[in-house]
Parts: C-alpha cells; sequence; structure tokens
C-alpha cells in the first residue's frame, strides 16, 4: 500500500513519529515537498536505531512538488503509483491533502473543515454562526484601518501557525505600528486583529474517524510574559473537566472536525470554555511523541490507519494513570549558542527523560518572541505529577546554555 505524505520542512512529528508508524504498517512511502534536499538530508543523517533507540524509517520516496497547490499535487500524484492514503501533518497542507485524499476517493478530512480551521477569521465566523461563541474580531490588510475592538486585543495572521507573529497590543497606535512591520515582512498576507479571552489556557487532544472521537486527554499551557504567547510548558491533563469536553466538543462539531487527530487551544474562564484556534493535527514540538509514550498506544499509527480507511478501535486500551510534563528551554538574548547539553535520555525516580536539543552550537538568531527562541526540549513521562515536576526541575537545573552575543 502506497501512502503519500505531504510535507514543508522535516519535523520530529513525521521524522520520529509518522514514518516509523509508516515502516511499521508495511507501507510504501513517498514524501511530496518544496524542499526535496532538507528532507533527504533529515532521513540520512538521522542516528539509527541502534545509536538513538529509535524506530527504523522504511524505504522514503522523496518527490520535489509545489505542495501549497492542490492541483500541483494531484497532477504529481496522477501518473505516479496509485494512492491508498494521502495524509499530511502540517498546518499549511491539510486543505491540499483533503482535496487530493478526495479527488482519488479516499478517505480524508472533509476540506471545507480543514479550510475553517486554518483560517483564523473563517473559524471566529463559523462558531458566530453556529451560536456557540462569538469573539470581537476583524481582519486586517495593508490598507485596513484600526478595528474597533476592545483593547488590549490579539494581533495575529489569519492563516498563521503557532507564535509565530502572534502579539498583545494596548492600543489602535501600536497596533498600526505592529501590522506595518508585519505587512513590510510579508505583504499581500492578511492579519486577524481579537478581542483577548481571558482565562486558563488549555489543550484537547482527540482522534476520530468520522464515525466514533477518542478524547486523549489535553495538556495546561504555560506561555512566556506579554506581549508574546510562547509555550513554556506543558503539563498533561488525562481528563479536563466534563462539561469544558463537552463545550468544546460541540464547537469542534460546529467546525466539522471529527476525522484524524486535531490539536485545539481553548481557555478556561469561569466555566466556559472558549476556542483560541484549532490545528487540524497531531500536537507537535514532541507533545505528540510524549503522548505516544504516557498513553501506550500506536498513536501515529492509528492516525495513519484512520487515512486509510480503517475504522478505530472503540477502546484505545489507553494508559489513564500517567503524569507528564514538556519543557521548552528559550534563549533570553540574541547572539550565538557556544555551550548547551547534547541529547540525552534517563530515568530518574522512575521519571523517563528525554532531552533534545533544537539549536545546534554556533548558531547565531536573532531574539524572536516566538518557539523559534526553544533551545531545546525536555520530555518527562512517569506515574506521579509532583514527583514528574520536581525530578524535571531538578535535571534542568543541571543543565547550562550559553549564549554569546
Amino acid at each position: 500500500m502506497r501512502l503519500y505524505l505531504l510535507a514543508l520542512n522535516p519535523t520530529d512529528s513525521v521524522t520520529e513519529g509518522f514514518l516509523p508508524a509508516a515502516g511499521r504498517l508495511g507501507l510504501d512511502v513517498t514524501v511530496l515537498t518544496d524542499r526535496p534536499d532538507d528532507h533527504r538530508a533529515a532521513y540520512r543523517e538521522r542516528p539509527g536505531p541502534e545509536a538513538s533507540g529509535n524506530a527504523p524509517l522504511p524505504a522514503i520516496e522523496v518527490l520535489e512538488c509545489d505542495v501549497r497547490d492542490f492541483r500541483a499535487v494531484v497532477s504529481r500524484i496522477a501518473p505516479h503509483h496509485r494512492p491508498d492514503a494521502v495524509f499530511t501533518n502540517s498546518d499549511h497542507l491539510q486543505t491540499q491533502a483533503a482535496l487530493a485524499a478526495s479527488y482519488f476517493g479516499l478517505p480524508g478530512k472533509d476540506w471545507r473543515a480543514t479550510l475553517r480551521c486554518k483560517d483564523k477569521a473563517e473559524t471566529r465566523r463559523r462558531l458566530a454562526a453556529s451560536g456557540l461563541d462569538t469573539v470581537r474580531s476583524a481582519e486586517l490588510t495593508e490598507a485596513s484601518a484600526p478595528p474597533d475592538i476592545p483593547y488590549p486585543c490579539v494581533l495575529k495572521p489569519r492563516e498563521g501557525v503557532a507564535s509565530e507573529d502572534v502579539v498583545l497590543v494596548d492600543g489602535p497606535e501600536e497596533l498600526r505600528e505592529r501590522a506595518a512591520a508585519f505587512f513590510a515582512r510579508r505583504p499581500g498576507a492578511a492579519l486577524v486583529a481579537e478581542e483577548y479571552l481571558p482565562g486558563e489556557l488549555c489543550t484537547l487532544e482527540t482522534l476520530g474517524d468520522g464515525r466514533i472521537r477518542h478524547v486523549l486527554g489535553g495538556f495546561r499551557t504555560e506561555l512566556s510574559p506579554p506581549p508574546y504567547f510562547v509555550e513554556r510548558r506543558m503539563t498533561y491533563v488525562p481528563a479536563h473537566p466534563e462539561p469544558v469536553v463537552g463545550q468544546v466538543l460541540a464547537q469542534l462539531d460546529a467546525l466539522g472536525v471529527g476525522f484524524g487527530a486535531c490539536h485545539t487551544e481553548f481557555v478556561v474562564h469561569a466555566g466556559r470554555a472558549r476556542i483560541i484556534e484549532v490545528n487540524y493535527r497531531a500536537i507537535g514540538d514532541q507533545c505528540d511523541l510524549l503522548l505516544a509514550r504516557l498513553l501506550r498506544v500506536p498513536l501515529f499509527a492509528h492516525i495513519l490507519r484512520t487515512h486509510l480507511g480503517t475504522p478505530l478501535p472503540a477502546d484505545l486500551a489507553a494508559r489513564r494513570d500517567g503524569a507528564a510534563l514538556v519543557e521548552y528551554p528559550c534563549a533570553d538574548r540574541a547572539g550565538v549558542l557556544t555551550e548547551a547539553p547534547s541529547a540525552t535520555d534517563v530515568t530518574v525516580e522512575g521519571v523517563e527523560l528525554t532531552y533534545r536539543p533544537l539549536r545546534a552550537l554556533g548558531e547565531r538568531h536573532a531574539l524572536y518572541g516566538t518557539n523559534r527562541d526553544y533551545l531545546g526540549v525536555l520530555r518527562a513521562t512517569g506515574t506521579d505529577r509532583r514527583t514528574v515536576a520536581r525530578v524535571t526541575a531538578g535535571f534542568l537545573a543541571g543543565l547550562r546554555w550559553e549564549i554569546t552575543p
């Protein structure tokens, strides 16, 4: 069976999660990407299973393709091997993959739902039309005047991802300045300005096949100080309160979300759950790798099987007594990384710790105010929340990063 996987840059989710899962499922894999050299290098340079403990990769065919254009994707696949699944875990390519899967008569997400999730202005319109939630918001282009919304407000790219270019602004003048700087970097793009939603930031992780939907738990998210929204720590929550989960799932239903993996960010304030954004794919930044280990389920294989048309089991038999968190040490200044810890796997007091560097020694970086400031990622799993937190704090205290201006 042939899996076509659409990708932009290489990611840990694909290299460490989906590709090994495809190999275990016996799939032939063709990666379609606009960055073929980067992917070939990533797969070639990946440490082997003997050295790293990683699962082996299957044989991977990498083909160049303008994956942002669904017509180019269809044209690349049609004369090649017959597809059995078209899949992507990229925020930017969900609609293209959905349209290509539909063209070839394959299981996949509804392209209208992927578009509603990717376009943050459309997300707001759809939820308001459903009567479930209305957030005061406005789309901005280079010619737009400051919108009539309450301040402070959140300014973010209409089709953005993660914390890139997301900022809290205090008034119309700051909004004009921030928007002008954004459009200078990204002419022709669009922004959304929306009222700031107070509350505890959480996530809900779901997996469905269009027939049933499993809730895999979620995370509580700790952010950097304003005006930016960089995720610094993710603490696993086996089950959010049922009324909160019910509110989030109702909003996902209104958007048409129910197939494959979905990562939803929301805030809870006075018992009310309000969606921040819906990422219609598996959670990233190595939280998906942590989930698979913590729950002891073949998460990536389940996601791929769904796109192959295999129904999900009624019970995933996921472990429910686990505790986990993810920490992201961040740069606090611009400069060259001159000292940093190497990759480490260790168990302390029953807590499994996995540290992976995300920035190479000798690299010079600006201070971005986004997750591009991450120096590394630490995944910690165990059975007791307090022990996991204490061991993680002690482990991080023994690590050292040095940035030379």
